[in-house]
């Protein structure tokens, strides 16, 4: 890998464009091979130019999120970090789904993006430090729900029964109403409650609406 690093930079606003660019340039560490405004443009640019390093504004026009992943997907050596005014964790998350290998605030001082280009061009993920622990708790927070959910596979019957719990049935109920056994509905709750760490009913509903389970339940047959 050449000490030289390409980087190119893609926003809207002319002023800051320019003069992230002119500052970039001066440092000899980088090589500046091009400038763009859309989404369009920023596509346009690594097909093109290939630069290592791609940083590049949400609130510009066109597909941004689009562009990211499209990018990520045919150009994986090109490695994009995120330039943006929007301090929102939905938007950050967003982004690094997308395949962004960074997410700078605008504002950041110009050590932090050269900091931001040294750790993604070496394949490391890169948040602004004011913004890191929002974002990486957003992170943590979603893959613990992603596990959770992956964790706890209901059956169709099972979502069914847990369904009529949720309005309070007797198991009799239930059997009646699913043409089931009483034994057989007994059977399902035992392998539910093994799944949910639960130890009653009551404890059952409360751990299936905390992961998540209510939004996924099969319609229930009354």
């Amino acid at each position: 890998m050449s000490n030289l690093c390409r980087v190119a930079f893609v926003d809207d606003h002319p002023v800051l464009l320019d003069g992230i660019a002119v500052l970039f340039g001066r440092n000899p560490a980088f090589e500046v091979v091009a400038t763009g405004n859309s989404a369009d443009a920023a596509l346009r640019i690594v097909e093109k130019h290939a630069p290592e390093i791609l940083f590049l504004d949400l609130s510009m026009p066109g597909n941004v999120f689009g562009a990211i992943a499209e990018i990520s997907r045919s150009q994986p050596n090109v490695k994009t970090v995120v330039f943006t005014a929007f301090s929102s964790v939905d938007s950050a998350l967003r982004a690094l789904d997308a395949g962004a290998m960074g997410f700078v605030l605008k504002g950041s001082t110009l050590t932090e993006m050269f900091e931001a280009t040294e750790a993604v061009r070496h394949g490391e993920l890169f948040i602004t430090k004011q913004y890191a622990s929002q974002v990486m708790g957003g992170l943590r927070n979603r893959a613990r729900q992603d596990e959770i959910n992956r964790a706890i596979k209901l059956s169709v019957r099972e979502k069914q029964i847990l369904e009529h719990l949720m309005h309070g049935r007797t198991n009799r109920e239930i059997a009646d109403s699913l043409l089931l056994s009483e034994k057989t509905v007994k059977h399902y709750m035992t392998n539910m409650m093994s799944k949910l760490h639960a130890r009653n009913r009551v404890e059952l509903v409360i751990e299936a609406q905390k992961s998540g389970q209510r939004e996924q339940f099969a319609p229930a047959r009354y």
